[in-house]
């Protein structure tokens, strides 16, 4: 095996000590990944031949009994061994001690997604649209997780009894429009497990669409596959959105998953959380909003860290979210700026927070400032008469045309001589000849 640029040195290496006799194709193929993946401590020392001390060890270890180790040989193999401790992937994916001290505001479940669950497997927060967890095993277990309570335990992995009842529950909720697969990783069920679930909500008449939110483009793009993308096909419109937190992650075979992703249609965002130590720097998330805007992946959301268990080590002030965010305004492409979110604890749902351009404003103007600090006002209307409205929605007299527009079709003359138009000829109704034989593709009855 020689070294590539989708086949590095150090990757070779660690294949070569996972097992001799790895090839380059088993290295992609994504369920070898799973099968090696590395899951205690005296492993990962051994791969990236490093050692820790015997009181870091057994700290790590005691982590880990409470908070599960998993990580893709992919991602082990993207750690600089050479500065490891310092290292974004490792501080992801790699327990800390820090993990087992519980905050005075820490919560299990700081969200309320299980308060919030009217079904099982249901998050139902927004009026719209719902949370719908079809996995809880995930192809890394990242350090930062919020779900951290769930995630990896046996017993709370979704059987299809489960699914069933979560459909059924999205099925008699009519204003449900918007089905968020999450989990874990849906990406970590087969082709045709997934297959089945995507069919049946695609049946529901008012779901308008569905998103998919994964990190498997991050933590093991072999995962997307030629099949996969040709199975998701088939499910427009479907949204996908991932979760790079640092550039570093954005990788040969990253870049080669993006790309199949957004070459079979689907539209792709992506959800940075803000952990200290890892990307809490205005140039990091500059770099790496950058770097996905080029790899079509639309910056979608900064989140706060929420307040989980464990995660207190990885938490930065609100006000480090802002900088990050002033320092994007202005400075570069408006859709390569992410919403900084806080995720409400409580089940309060998502709060953007963002600077404050607007400094003061009076009867008819505003003050405002720009990006630079330069500060201008803007001239409001002398006079703004709404249209009136008494909320009676179901005896509204407005022409609200909420439908689609019909488009404009020519018709007689004008169609024979529209270059937009085929026909070549005006049939008059009845005519015998023509019901006599099957009508001729380029003419339309006047």
């Amino acid at each position: 095996m020689s070294p590539s640029p989708i086949y590095s040195e150090q990757q070779q290496e660690l294949a070569e000590q996972i097992d001799e006799n790895t090839t380059l194709g088993n290295w992609k193929d994504w369920k070898w990944q799973l099968q090696h993946s590395i899951r205690d401590i005296a492993t990962f020392e051994k791969l990236l031949d490093v050692e820790f001390t015997p009181e870091e060890r057994k700290s790590l270890e005691e982590t880990v009994d409470k908070f599960p180790l998993s990580v893709t040989p992919y991602y082990l193999s993207l750690i600089d061994r050479e500065d490891f401790r310092n290292d974004p992937v490792f501080k992801q994916s790699i327990p800390c001690p820090s993990e087992l001290i519980i905050g005075e505001h820490d919560m299990a479940d700081p969200l309320h997604e299980d308060a919030d669950s009217p079904a099982p497997g249901i998050t139902h927060r927004y009026p719209d649209r719902v949370l719908f967890h079809i996995s809880n095993v995930c192809s890394m277990y990242c350090r930062h997780c919020t779900r951290k309570r769930k995630v990896g335990d046996q017993d709370f992995i979704p059987n299809k009894e489960t699914i069933e009842a979560g459909l059924e529950y999205i099925r008699n909720t009519p204003q449900v429009r918007d089905v968020l697969l999450s989990g874990g990783d849906p990406l970590m069920l087969s082709d045709d497990y997934l297959d089945w679930i995507l069919t049946e909500v695609g049946k529901i008449k008012h779901v308008e669409v569905i998103r998919i939110g994964t990190r498997m483009p991050v933590v093991l793009p072999y995962r997307i596959t030629h099949d996969l993308v040709q199975m998701l096909k088939k499910h427009q419109p479907l949204w996908i959105n991932t979760h790079f937190n640092h550039p570093r992650e954005i990788t040969t075979s990253s870049r080669s998953a993006l790309q199949m992703l957004a070459d079979g249609g689907f539209p792709l965002g992506n959800q940075t959380v803000l952990l200290a130590g890892v990307n809490d720097c205005p140039r990091i998330i500059k770099t790496l909003v950058h770097k996905l805007v080029q790899n079509r992946v639309r910056p979608y959301y900064i989140y706060q860290c929420d307040l989980s268990e464990g995660l207190t080590h990885f938490r930065t002030p609100v006000s480090k979210g802002i900088e990050i965010i002033e320092s994007l305004i202005g400075h570069t492409s408006g859709f390569s700026v992410p919403t900084y979110v806080v995720d409400a604890p409580g089940g309060g749902g998502k709060i953007p927070v963002m600077p404050n351009y607007l400094i003061s404003w009076s009867t008819h103007k505003v003050i405002l400032r720009n990006y630079e600090g330069v500060i201008t006002s803007y001239q409001e209307p002398d006079s703004y008469e709404p249209i009136f409205c008494d909320r009676k929605c179901d005896n509204c007299q407005l022409t609200l045309k909420l439908d689609d527009a019909d488009e404009y079709q020519s018709i007689g003359i004008e169609k024979l001589l529209s270059y937009d138009d085929k026909a070549i000829s005006l049939v008059p109704s009845g005519n015998e000849r023509y019901n006599r034989r099957d009508e001729a593709p380029d003419s339309v009855h006047a």
